[in-house]
């Protein structure tokens, strides 16, 4: 039987690249996006628009269109990135980072918990701007915030999906050249994909709650 797997922000980007690399496996994947795309479309799997994952609306039309669904891997990818500092503080950015990146993918796991098999997987896709000790640079207050708030809450949900062996993998998933960085990154969406799913498919109760750099590496908190 064919692996059940859900993605958020699969429209685009790492999350469209980890939607072809699952099908390519043989998944049978569920792509969750506010708007699909072309791109999305010619990969033949399950799409499901309309998806905001930082309303009510959102997660209220995750569970309607997933309740017959069993999980094996969950990847709670969406997330957005916006540029505030001292100089150009903006509270409304940083509320909505938080929202997306941070409660978001909480959310999504809380409302899809019982669609999880005992033993299924939860993927974060993080960052490491999340990690206080890593921060050399400053700025960039509620992306490093919101995603050092999400590194905290897969923490906590690795502890409390343990009695199901359900692990919990916290990814950053590298220097990626993707819309939101405008395409600046070092390695592709291709790549990226190909190394968070070899760490996914590695992913036990073994390394469950490891903060992880996509090429292997244990980053710090």
């Amino acid at each position: 039987m064919a692996t059940n797997v859900v993605i958020t922000g699969a429209n685009r980007g790492i999350g469209l690249a980890l939607t072809a690399k699952f099908a390519e496996q043989g998944a049978n994947v569920y792509a969750l996006c506010r708007q699909s795309s072309t791109e999305l479309a010619k990969l033949g799997v399950n799409i499901i628009t309309g998806i905001n994952v930082a309303t009510d609306e959102g997660i209220a039309a995750i569970k309607q269109h997933l309740q017959q669904v069993k999980i094996d891997i969950l990847v709670c990818n969406a997330g957005i990135l916006r540029d505030e500092n001292l100089s150009k503080f903006n509270i409304d950015t940083i509320r909505d980072q938080f929202e997306v990146n941070a409660l978001a993918p909480l959310r999504v796991v809380h409302a899809l918990e019982s669609n999880l098999n005992n033993a299924s997987k939860v993927a974060m896709i993080t960052s490491r701007m999340g990690s206080i000790a890593d921060n050399g640079s400053g700025g960039r207050f509620g992306y490093r915030m919101s995603k050092a708030a999400l590194n905290a809450a897969s923490m906590s949900l690795s502890i409390d999906l343990a009695p199901r062996q359900i692990a919990v993998g916290i990814y950053h998933p590298g220097y990626v050249q993707t819309d939101m960085v405008n395409h600046g990154g070092d390695i592709s969406t291709t790549i990226c994909a190909e190394r968070l799913v070899g760490l996914i498919n590695q992913l036990s109760m073994d390394n469950t709650g490891t903060f992880y750099h996509s090429n292997g590496q244990q980053l710090p908190w």
